[in-house]
């Protein structure tokens, strides 16, 4: 399905029925990346998942994509589609997001799973990282594509998962430079939301991988406790929902179990 947005299209799925979960997915992905998941929640939750800017079907509408502006988008679909409240669980760049989200639009967000995500912004050694990645972009997507995907998955599991990697890889690939570019300038300037997970009075967890490549474990751990936010840890690294899936699952499941205060 599709919705106008700033001159441009945005790409959603819908399915199930019941109180609303909004799957949001992570850099240099799209949302494919939940077709195995939604199956497990349809019979229970409305899922939504939505191809955030510049991602799978969903066109750019700028060189920068900050997180509010995806926030924006998202919340043009939860609009259309008269969602009052809801759940946000997002991978990685979709976490910052709901992160964005839940400080716009608060009265909103009864749930929030940060999934390999967090709500500190980039260090600057980050920051040159992602300029230095966006150079390396311009001559040389397919390269960067190739080596960004694997580098997300532990390394023990890189030949266990040789086959998943390769299809994340081709999925990505479809993303546009463009694209590519302003999520990675959008997650370079995007705020601080300590303060924002902090004060949110809903159930929140934040499901961490152990190996994870990309957040440092230990971050994760420190977050959690001086954000009083409940943590699961898995073995693994940043693809928690591919590495860990039947942990994941059941995880997932419990948590959505948690009665709103």
């Amino acid at each position: 399905m599709t919705l106008a947005y700033k001159g441009i299209k945005i790409n959603y799925q819908i399915s199930g029925k019941g109180s609303a979960l909004i799957f949001l997915h992570g850099f240099i992905e799209n949302s494919k990346m939940w077709d195995d998941i939604i199956p497990h929640f349809a019979n229970t939750h409305t899922c939504i998942t939505i191809d955030l800017l510049g991602h799978g079907k969903t066109d750019c509408i700028g060189y920068i994509h900050t997180m509010e502006e995806m926030a924006y988008a998202v919340k043009v679909v939860l609009d259309h589609l008269s969602l009052k409240t809801y759940r946000l669980i997002g991978h990685s760049m979709g976490g910052y997001v709901s992160l964005a989200c839940l400080e716009l639009f608060p009265q909103e967000v009864i749930g929030l799973v940060l999934l390999n995500s967090t709500s500190l912004p980039d260090n600057e050694e980050r920051k040159v990282n992602r300029t230095r990645a966006i150079e390396i972009i311009k001559k040389n997507s397919n390269a960067y594509v190739s080596m960004a995907i694997a580098n997300l998955f532990a390394k023990e599991n890189h030949i266990k998962f040789a086959e998943q990697i390769e299809i994340i890889k081709k999925e990505a690939s479809k993303t546009s430079i463009q694209g590519i570019i302003s999520a990675l300038e959008g997650m370079k300037v995007r705020k601080d939301r300590t303060e924002v997970l902090s004060s949110f009075d809903k159930p929140k967890i934040i499901f961490a991988g152990k190996q994870d490549p990309v957040l440092t474990y230990g971050q994760s751990i420190d977050e959690s406790k001086k954000l009083d936010t409940e943590i699961i840890s898995f073995n693994g690294g940043h693809m928690t929902y591919l590495e860990n899936r039947e942990e994941f699952l059941n995880s997932l499941s419990h948590f959505l179990m948690k009665p709103i205060v």
